[in-house]
């Protein structure tokens, strides 16, 4: 009589979670995910998919979706802070898409997490669950414990909860992530609010000791994003939601170029949050459980990597997990992480660095990654 196939427990329901409950619904396991959120809401804030993770996302079931809503810029451009000097342009458009054979996508996080979702059945998706248990108990079952009392049992558990991740917590004890001393304002407005410039489609101004990135988020170009990496070395608050102060924000970059001041004067409102990292951890499996995303391998956002790399993380767990039944969940994971660990190790690394793409780089190693066929650790 054959084996039964695992049954797997996602904790979070942000990009990482909700692909990797995507991609283990795509070989036939049986997933929930428990998200301690009581809802969905569109947070202000741009995305970039490039090919890496964008093949992932065509394999899952996106690609009308994401062609018709995600804006494909012809290029990625550095830019001197005050002259507007181009120091680099990494050509995307038809280029990328003829090297990599697939687009590079600019968006609305709140529109790539809304797709992901249409992907998985609401049925599965456990509301206002927070994590409080994690107990591994006989033959291999993972018990939780959350806060609304319930309870749930799984043959795995993947922690998809972020940079605070409660799994990782209870697998490595408690430790806070590292502040950079810097944050980021971040907000999407609407394009026509922006007077006398036209924006750059995507571009990145590059200062002495900060930066912003601006890009349009959709094909109509009608909603612009922009995100900065400012100092500020005694703000501690992480918050997804906190609220920036819009003097502060323009005061720091007074000294750039005329179009940033343009982007700035005309931004309603906008969003603060730390910038934190932590070193690559030690290991991300504990006997049946394992970590995806931020929640192991967290990064500043200098590369555009972040959610990118936890759709990596998605695909090869996927991989991974396929064909095995639940004695063999625990090997199928030390597989994940020896496969996965010294790429995003090395993208943190690089990704701390920012220089990513200020002078010509060979960005091929990042972009050039498939997930689906790239050879699994032994």
């Amino acid at each position: 009589m054959p084996q039964r196939k695992p049954r797997i427990a996602i904790i979070g329901a942000g990009i990482g979670g909700l692909t990797a409950a995507a991609c283990l619904r795509r070989i036939g396991l049986d997933v929930r995910v428990y998200e301690q959120a009581r809802g969905f809401t569109r947070l202000g804030a741009g995305i970039q998919q490039a090919p890496n993770s964008v093949r992932v996302l065509y394999k899952i079931g996106l690609e009308d979706t994401l062609l018709a809503q995600a804006f494909q810029p012809d290029s990625n451009d550095s830019r001197d802070h005050d002259t507007g000097a181009l120091t680099n342009s990494l050509p995307l458009g038809e280029t990328v898409r003829q090297r990599h054979g697939v687009p590079y996508f600019l968006m609305h996080r709140g529109d790539l997490h809304a797709m992901l979702a249409d992907l998985v059945p609401a049925d599965i998706i456990r509301l206002d669950h927070r994590l409080v248990g994690l107990e591994q108990g006989a033959a291999g079952r993972v018990r939780m414990a959350f806060a609304n009392g319930e309870t749930a049992e799984a043959d795995a558990v993947i922690g998809a909860d972020g940079v605070h991740s409660v799994v990782r917590e209870f697998m490595l004890g408690k430790e806070q992530p590292r502040y950079t001393g810097r944050v980021a304002y971040r907000t999407v407005f609407p394009t026509a609010r922006v007077q006398g410039v036209q924006p750059y489609p995507c571009v990145k101004w590059w200062g002495p000791d900060r930066h912003i990135v601006s890009y349009f988020v959709n094909p109509r170009r009608d909603e612009l994003y922009f995100v900065t990496s400012t100092p500020e070395p005694d703000f501690s608050v992480e918050s997804w939601s906190a609220k920036g102060d819009l003097a502060t924000l323009r005061a720091a970059y007074e000294s750039f170029h005329p179009q940033v001041r343009a982007i700035l004067a005309a931004c309603p409102d906008v969003h603060k949050w730390a910038l934190v990292e932590r070193d690559p951890l030690p290991r991300w499996v504990e006997g049946n459980v394992a970590l995806l995303g931020d929640a192991c391998h967290p990064m500043t956002p200098y590369m555009a990597q972040g959610a990118a790399t936890s759709i990596e993380d998605a695909a090869i767990l996927a991989r991974c997990l396929d064909g095995v039944d639940p004695d063999g969940v625990h090997a199928a994971l030390c597989r994940y992480q020896a496969t996965r660990k010294p790429r995003t190790s090395r993208i943190q690394q690089t990704s701390a660095q920012n220089t990513w793409l200020r002078e010509p780089h060979d960005a091929d190693w990042v972009y050039g990654y498939d997930a689906w066929t790239v050879k699994l650790a032994d």
